[in-house]
């Protein structure tokens, strides 16, 4: 006879039932609602468990959000297997891709999205490691690239508010997509339309960058010959 695989809790080990059930837990009530013997009792624990392994309801908190994030880009990194020697156009169209198939995967567990729309929510203090250890690192690749495609004359602000255009336009696709479905009934998420809105996302702000580098270019040439005429009007 086969065992059931889903009832032989002692072949998983402590640890990783206690973030899976934590996840589901934290989701479901949000971190402040949810109690330490809710997750224990899911998870087949002994409630010193939790302690024993995260510290404290807090330390648990975080070790499942940690889990969540390294789990969405070790599947999808952003570079997606590049070589060393991408042209930023080609960094760019892998970064956008890279976004879109982490926030419409299917195959993560429901709780996944959940528990991150939540931290968005309702902020605690591990919004602040999500930022430092997932977010900044994220950004700062995308910010990389923009500089490298707006030309290294543009200001910080302009890299700035680029990287968060590129951004906002994958996350639309996903936070608004209740509103999409009814407006747009045709719209499909899977993997073929995934790629043509990471396509279009891509050569929209190609385009749009590119004639902000020109614009760029444009006037650090109108400055150098504005100060080349000044500096000839003084020996006239």
């Amino acid at each position: 006879m086969f065992k059931n695989a889903a009832t032989d809790i002692s072949t998983i080990g402590t640890e990783k039932r206690l973030l899976e059930a934590a996840g589901e837990i934290f989701a479901e009530y949000g971190y402040r609602a949810a109690t330490v013997r809710q997750i224990c009792e899911r998870a087949a624990a002994n409630i010193a468990a939790v302690n024993y392994h995260f510290g404290d309801k807090e330390g648990l908190y975080m070790a499942v959000l940690r889990a969540v994030h390294n789990a969405h880009v070790e599947k999808y990194p952003p570079t997606l297997g590049l070589p060393a020697g991408a042209t930023p156009e080609q960094r760019l169209r892998a970064y956008i891709r890279s976004l879109l198939y982490r926030i419409f995967d299917e195959g993560r567990p429901g709780w996944h999205t959940k528990i991150m729309a939540r931290e968005m929510m309702e902020p605690t203090r591990a919004l602040d490691m999500l930022v430092e250890e997932g977010a900044r690192p994220l950004h700062q690749d995308l910010a990389s690239i923009v500089r490298d495609l707006l030309g290294s004359k543009a200001t910080d602000e302009a890299v700035r508010l680029c990287t968060l255009s590129i951004l906002g336009q994958g996350v639309y696709y996903r936070r608004a997509r209740p509103v999409i479905s009814r407006l747009y009934p045709q719209q499909k998420y899977g993997p073929k339309e995934i790629e043509g809105m990471a396509e279009h996302i891509t050569q929209f702000s190609l385009l749009a960058l590119k004639g902000l580098a020109k614009k760029v270019e444009s006037r650090g040439f109108r400055r150098c010959q504005n100060a080349n005429q000044q500096q000839r009007g003084k020996y006239l």
